[in-house]
């Protein structure tokens, strides 16, 4: 069995630091005594967690980065570096969403979409990985999604970036097995963060069916951001190769076993189909 991960006296770097799960992962990790590099694309955000977690004791660094810019993620790792000597955990929690049936998107907003919630992860990661090789032990915890376990009607790009985080994730675990680097993948149910009334609407999308899709998606965001940083860092600590946090997201788990083809049938009304 691996060695416990240990917090204190570690670096982590967090995307998506800004709020949400970002923000309570930046802080309990803050609590724990661990270094911060905190990335997001929203500054004063990104400003206001640093500013909490700075009074908690620890070293912070800023980085306001666009995770669709290539050339800025390749960068980051050596500020990193510079800023703090080393990076032992790393946290590709940024995401983003997109309304609307996908005949009704349109593929720039598609691509958009793969570029924070797919690409930036494994740029990120492929990016980190010589900082997190160095180290004895290390961590690399990627969030996916319930929508990585089931794939709701009107969730098609959302679903398809968060079941290629799954694969990706597993599969970057197949391949360090048996050195000091694990991977944790998570599996989040609804948690009520701004990512609903963040999301892209499509531009030929009906304004009204936008508001309805998005309000039955809210609904389903119930989890205390807090909460699911305190499961995932308990994780983290354990090395757990895999965590699925909440109930809404333990059942789906279940019904997809039980029925991997006809799962929808049963769970449509949940999120707000008829």
């Amino acid at each position: 069995m691996a060695a416990r991960f240990v917090f204190s006296g570690r670096t982590a770097l967090v995307t998506g630091a800004a709020s949400g799960i970002g923000a309570a992962l930046s802080l309990a990790l803050a609590d724990r005594g661990c270094a911060l590099a905190l990335a997001d694309r929203d500054g004063a955000g990104l400003a206001f967690v640093a500013a909490s977690a700075r009074g908690r004791g620890v070293a912070v660094s800023e980085h306001v980065i666009d995770l669709t810019d290539a050339a800025a993620i390749a960068a980051l790792p050596a500020a990193v570096q510079a800023r703090h000597g080393g990076l032992q955990l790393l946290i590709n929690n940024a995401g983003v969403a997109l309304a609307g049936r996908f005949e009704e998107t349109d593929l720039d907003d598609v691509a958009w979409l793969m570029d924070v919630n797919l690409h930036a992860v494994m740029r990120l990661t492929h990016a980190c990985l010589p900082l997190l090789r160095a180290e004895p032990q290390a961590q690399i915890v990627n969030l996916s999604s319930v929508f990585g376990i089931v794939a709701p009607a009107g969730q098609a790009a959302y679903a398809a970036s968060k079941f290629a985080v799954r694969g990706f994730s597993e599969a970057l675990a197949h391949e360090v097995a048996g050195t000091g680097l694990g991977v944790t993948l998570v599996h989040p149910g609804g948690v009520a963060t701004r990512i609903a009334k963040s999301a892209r609407i499509p531009r030929g999308l009906d304004p009204d069916e936008a508001a309805r899709g998005l309000a039955a998606f809210e609904r389903l965001l119930t989890m205390d951001p807090q909460t699911v940083a305190a499961a995932i860092l308990r994780g983290v600590e354990a090395r757990a190769p895999r965590l699925v946090i909440g109930k809404d997201a333990r059942r789906a788990l279940m019904i997809q076993r039980l029925m991997p083809v006809r799962y929808w049938s049963l769970i449509r009304r949940t999120v707000g189909e008829t």
